[in-house]
């Protein structure tokens, strides 16, 4: 047995809107942030699993009294303006104060919530920066946040406020390293969330007469291989008139991610993003989805967001968020549920991932230095300490009591130790016709890249499967134009032009 290592760092339960701690969801429903990035040796996926025994001592428990007072400031400069569609500040809907708020305001700061909603929140925040009223502080979002509207001239860096050095910002740097241009730091990551795993039926394993996927996990034997296997031997075990289906849900991007690769990446020598579509390994990766689906492993069906209702539907794996099998979607008594993390790559001797990040953003033209180094402070130690995680903890235990610890941890801490290595995808913000999930127009509702990573498990109008050759030879002229679009920008961004801006609300406007 390898000798076991602790957490990474600072491990987070991410859990419901406005929790007590104020860690928030990925979806702007409300939350501080705090992050991991990824240990200096990411573990072999051929290790045992054993040595991330989720050990919850030895954790460095950071000091509030090293976040400053704003003593020295003016109230004005206390202030800042929140420009969301959601509020920081107690709700109606959600009356308990946030942790982070309130160490804030306990060090004197206050937050001014400046409403819009989550379509038109780019369009506000440009119209205010161009008018010379901006904002100080609005939520970061992987899609088109950066490095799409980070080239249009709508956030300023965080280096003067963010040390990455510090004890603070430590375990975050190698993340916050891959949201860097021309050499600085425009997301402080403040936590990491979970977007999807596998969660699955103990019992209905063991009648199946197969292996627990958690053992194999534990084991270093999880990936590709050892899941296909699976599904097709639970599908094969159908008797009479049973219909079986391996997996449901969202998991094909994870696929793609566990390689290594995305469709687009930057070249920090050249200083420019290409197009990264014709790479082996995403090819292999279509190929794998291309065959479960072919295979008849993937239900295909309408949403199903509940856990119990699609294991009601004889599927094996639930691809889905844990918000999906927690809260209101929470095991019953009796239930005796399982998750696992999305398999990895049998080629790759890294487990690598997405995830997503929560950080606030710091708006261009915004003077609130000292209240946005407070702010990202209190936010980052809520999501760190270890009272607050606690609380965190608790609070998930009390409404979701058939969780177990294991369940729990690859849920919520898996993230935070050296089990991923953490990459970041550009192809989420890169134009608005690839990258734009709110503004497509076509019949999946999707943007050009996410389109791509999910349809080799989609068919055509005709009922014809998808091919990734087929994919690539559609859409590559889209990524090239966005791909040339986003390059001029950042020219033009590196060189002091910020016209990107205006002309391009101007013709959104016409």
């Amino acid at each position: 047995m390898i000798k076991s290592k602790r957490l990474a760092a600072g491990l987070l339960a991410v859990l419901t809107a406005f929790s007590v701690a104020g860690c928030g969801d990925s979806e702007g429903s409300g939350g501080s942030t705090s992050t991991e990035s990824k240990s200096d040796a990411a573990a072999s996926s051929n290790e045992d699993i054993d040595q991330y025994n989720f050990s919850h001592d030895d954790i460095s428990v950071a000091d509030t009294e090293t976040i400053k007072s704003m003593d020295d400031i003016s109230d004005a400069e206390k202030e800042l303006v929140w420009l969301s569609y959601f509020d920081i500040n107690p709700t109606r809907a959600a009356p308990e104060k946030r942790t982070d708020l309130d160490l804030f305001e306990k060090k004197g700061g206050k937050i001014k919530y400046d409403k819009t909603n989550s379509l038109e929140k780019y369009t506000k925040l440009a119209d205010e920066i161009l008018a010379g009223s901006p904002p100080d502080m609005f939520w970061y979002e992987g899609n088109m946040t950066f490095p799409y509207n980070v080239t249009r001239g709508m956030f300023q860096p965080v280096d003067s406020i963010v040390d990455f050095n510090s004890d603070l910002w430590k375990d975050v740097k190698e993340l916050a390293d891959t949201f860097v241009l021309n050499g600085e730091h425009y997301v402080a990551p403040i936590n990491l969330v979970t977007t999807s795993i596998l969660t699955y039926d103990k019992d209905v394993i063991e009648a199946a007469q197969l292996d627990d996927p958690y053992e194999l996990w534990q084991n270093g034997e999880w990936n590709w291989n050892t899941w296909e296997k699976m599904m097709n031997d639970y599908v094969k075990g159908a008797t009479g008139d049973e219909e079986r289906y391996g997996v449901y849900g969202w998991f094909q991007q994870f696929i793609f991610y566990s390689t290594g690769e995305t469709l687009i990446k930057f070249d920090s020598d050249k200083q420019e993003y290409y197009n990264n579509i014709d790479n082996p390994d995403l090819e292999r990766a279509a190929q794998f989805l291309y065959d479960l689906d072919k295979n008849q492993l993937f239900l295909h069906e309408g949403w199903i967001g509940d856990c119990a209702e699609c294991f009601n539907k004889n599927v094996l794996f639930y691809a889905m968020g844990p918000w999906a099998s927690s809260a209101d979607h929470t095991p019953k008594d009796g239930s005796n549920w399982g998750n696992v993390p999305m398999p990895s790559d049998p080629t790759k001797d890294k487990n690598y991932i997405v995830p997503d990040v929560n950080a606030y953003m710091w708006v261009a033209g915004s003077k609130k230095d000292v209240a946005m180094k407070t702010w990202n402070e209190c936010a980052k130690i809520v999501c760190t300490d270890d009272q607050y995680k606690q609380v965190d903890r608790e609070k998930f235990n009390s409404s979701n009591p058939n969780w177990n610890d294991e369940m729990y941890d690859v849920a919520y801490n898996l993230l935070y130790t050296d089990y991923y290595t953490l990459i970041s995808d550009p192809g989420s913000a890169i134009n608005t016709e690839l990258s734009d999930n709110d503004a497509a127009t076509n019949d999946s509702k999707k943007a050009v890249v996410r389109l791509m990573y999910d349809s080799v498990t989609d068919a055509d109008e005709d009922g014809v499967q998808y091919t990734w050759t087929r994919l690539k030879e559609t859409y590559k002229p889209t990524f090239e134009r966005g791909i040339k679009e986003i390059n001029e920008m950042y020219k033009k961004y590196l060189s002091g032009d910020k016209s990107a801006l205006k002309e391009n609300t101007e013709s959104k406007a016409q």
